[in-house]
């Protein structure tokens, strides 16, 4: 079972400079080689405290350089921000050559309005601009060659330099989280990300829409989802609820700030429209209970309350890998050390042997 660390960037914490808090990510960053951790990932946010990963290539080049095996991922490129696909697969194939193809790249879609609207990129767009540039990418691995004659990227036939180098093959990411999203990636040879929201019976149907899509398409069994969750462990159960409570409550809140979630408007765009039953859902938990039914869902506790969470759901859906943030919200960084080398002595050796 693969087990990645995900990097987050969120500035929670009280009255730290953005500078300060993103040395200190990268120093967390760094021991997950040490403790274990098969793969560092981190995402792309731009704009707010709740995530300031601007540019996951200049990070994960800095970590690449740092570490010497673990691999390195983006978690993921939101393609529909990007406007020219030549640049974007160049920067791909520069981290492979950098990496020797310890790199591992993942795609997405993108949900917050406000971001969208900074990049001047309408948001009902966004399925036909991620579909036409991930094809294109898909292929320019392939080949070398970066083209389209699509409506949002034309380019014509382009060698990319460097040259890519390693194949493809079990390093495609791509987030679903919706059934739009779902079918849609299976189009491609990649795996499915998720970030864990409800409960897992929630999640299993969009999960088995990739699964369905992915065989019809490729005549073959997809490899494992991998899960993403905010987690927190330490030996004394009380402990861990205590900062959960605290820390969790808090990311959540700016995660709901952030998308919008319950501000209900993405059921009235083209491509977002199953996000309109998850705002009611929400709306109808309200704000506080909302919050507390995201806590419950998320991977923490001690060694073995997280292994248990993690054995509940491999019971729901099979086999997937597991992607932890453990830096969120403000949490201390002490606890966060503390929080990642526990799981790395007494979680990631278990879940080696599922």
């Amino acid at each position: 079972m693969e087990v990645g660390y995900m990097m987050f960037l969120s500035n929670l914490h009280d009255n730290m400079p953005d500078d300060v808090m993103i040395r200190n990510e990268l120093r967390i960053a760094e021991l997950a080689e040490g403790l274990g951790y098969d793969t560092i990932y981190c995402p792309e946010h731009h704009f707010e405290d709740y995530s300031m990963a601007v540019d996951s290539h200049q990070i994960l080049s800095y970590l690449a350089a740092r570490t010497e095996k673990i691999k390195l991922g983006s978690a993921c490129i939101v393609l529909p921000w990007w406007t020219q696909p030549a640049r974007v697969l160049g920067r791909i194939t520069t981290m492979d050559a950098m990496t020797n193809g310890r790199y591992v790249i993942g795609f997405a879609r993108g949900l917050a309005r406000k971001e969208f609207e900074v990049f001047g990129i309408p948001m009902d767009e966004s399925r036909g601009r991620f579909d036409e540039m991930a094809a294109m990418l898909v292929k320019g691995l392939e080949t070398g060659i970066i083209e389209g004659d699509g409506p949002f990227f034309p380019t014509p036939a382009t060698e990319i330099r460097p040259r890519p180098s390693v194949a493809l093959k079990n390093r495609l990411y791509s987030v679903a989280m919706s059934p739009d999203s779902a079918k849609q990636i299976a189009i491609y040879d990649t795996r499915m990300m998720t970030f864990v929201q409800f409960a897992m019976e929630k999640h299993l149907g969009n999960i088995e829409i990739f699964r369905t899509e992915y065989r019809k398409n490729h005549g073959k069994e997809p490899g494992p989802t991998l899960l993403v969750d905010f987690s927190y462990c330490h030996e004394d159960a009380g402990h861990a609820e205590k900062m959960m409570q605290k820390h969790m409550a808090a990311n959540y809140v700016s995660l709901l700030k952030h998308y919008e979630f319950m501000a209900d408007y993405h059921k009235e765009l083209k491509g977002y429209e199953a996000y309109g039953e998850s705002a009611r859902f929400l709306n109808d938990l309200g704000l506080e209970d909302a919050v507390q039914d995201y806590i419950k869902h998320q991977a923490w506790g001690t060694p073995q309350q997280i292994l248990d969470k993690l054995e509940a759901r491999k019971a729901i859906i099979g086999d997937f890998e597991w992607n932890s943030i453990t830096s969120f919200a403000g949490l201390p960084y002490d606890e966060v050390e503390n929080s990642m080398r526990l799981i790395g002595s007494k979680v990631i050796p278990e879940l080696r042997g599922w």
